[in-house]
């Protein structure tokens, strides 16, 4: 069936990505700026200083090392490539990146149409943005005429049930939970036993967010997914990794640590308005061979954005 698409490409999505990369531009450009004082064609003095620019930026190590040989490998071929040319260079070559390390089959819309519901597992650590992702997701489903139900699977922290209630109540959407320290398994299985009765849409899991011990973490998420399955049994459909982008090299370990112990298969990547370290994004997606699905870009509902990886970029050097 065709995908369901939730998130338009108007123009207000556009502003939306430009405004919140304007500190990551700013940062990128203020040092391309320096690194080609005094130079008219790209030689290796001006390669050291965007192989050093990229790895400040966090886009990483070895996706920075990619982008290097792929732009020294043009200079061999081109012999002569102007420093002005630069940008629309890196530009080419992080959109080609990217390109070669898109997941096959991917649609690059929301959820695909189900007869059954469309079941999203949401991991990461506390203070990523976790639940608020959860309410801005649920919120354009909703407003995407579909029928959301939460489950409120982390029931170790302190205030987590009562932090996604509020997104519940604040965007309209039903909620399954049950008392704080209470078996997460048992609340997944009430939510999709909930939502596979009340013909829902999308059912969007949270889970707990610790990190401390991977073993226990592997186990608790293992026992979710199998709980689910007696329910609905290909689900989750989606486990979605969520990221601070302002973290940087953090945001790296994080993705390192979660897909250890668990099949994660989407990435959100938060906070990203607030930091020059946009360039995560592009390491995350070329190093772990995930999608990264969503972006986040401010504090309002529509704030979080569809992620292109051609219109990404394209900002980025526009």
């Amino acid at each position: 069936m065709a995908p369901f698409k939730i998130f338009s490409s108007g123009k207000d999505k556009k502003d939306i990505l430009d405004r919140g990369l304007e500190k990551t531009k700013e940062s990128v450009f203020r040092k391309l700026s320096r690194a080609v004082v005094g130079k008219s064609r790209v030689d290796d003095d001006v390669l050291d200083n965007l192989e050093e620019i990229l790895i400040s930026s966090d886009v990483g190590v070895n996706t920075t090392l990619k982008i290097i040989d792929k732009i020294s490998e043009r200079t061999a071929r081109d012999k002569f490539l102007g420093t002005d040319e630069l940008n629309m260079i890196l530009k080419e070559e992080i959109i080609s990146l990217l390109e070669e390390n898109a997941p096959e089959g991917e649609t690059g819309a929301g959820i695909p149409e189900r007869d059954t519901p469309y079941v999203i597992m949401v991991v990461g650590v506390n203070g990523v943005g976790k639940t608020t992702t959860i309410g801005k997701l649920a919120y354009q489903f909703k407003a995407g005429g579909k029928k959301v139900i939460l489950g409120a699977a982390d029931t170790f922290r302190a205030a987590a049930i009562e932090q996604l209630e509020i997104w519940a109540d604040r965007v309209g959407v039903d909620i399954v939970k049950q008392k704080t320290g209470s078996d997460p398994a048992s609340v997944a299985f009430d939510t999709l036993s909930s939502a596979k009765s009340n013909n829902a849409d999308v059912v969007i899991i949270d889970t707990a967010g610790r990190l401390h011990n991977k073993v226990n973490l592997m186990n608790e998420l293992a026992k979710v997914k199998r709980v689910m399955q007696k329910v609905i049994p290909d689900a989750p459909h989606e486990v979605l990794l969520i990221l601070d982008g302002s973290t940087g090299q953090n945001a790296f370990e994080q993705a390192r640590q979660f897909t250890a112990v668990t099949e994660v298969n989407a990435i959100a990547v938060t906070k990203l308005d607030g930091t020059a370290k946009g360039g995560v994004v592009i390491g995350v997606s070329d190093q772990f061979k995930i999608p990264v699905k969503y972006i986040g870009m401010g504090e309002g509902l529509d704030d979080l954005l569809m992620f292109d990886r051609e219109r990404f970029v394209t900002s980025l050097f526009q």
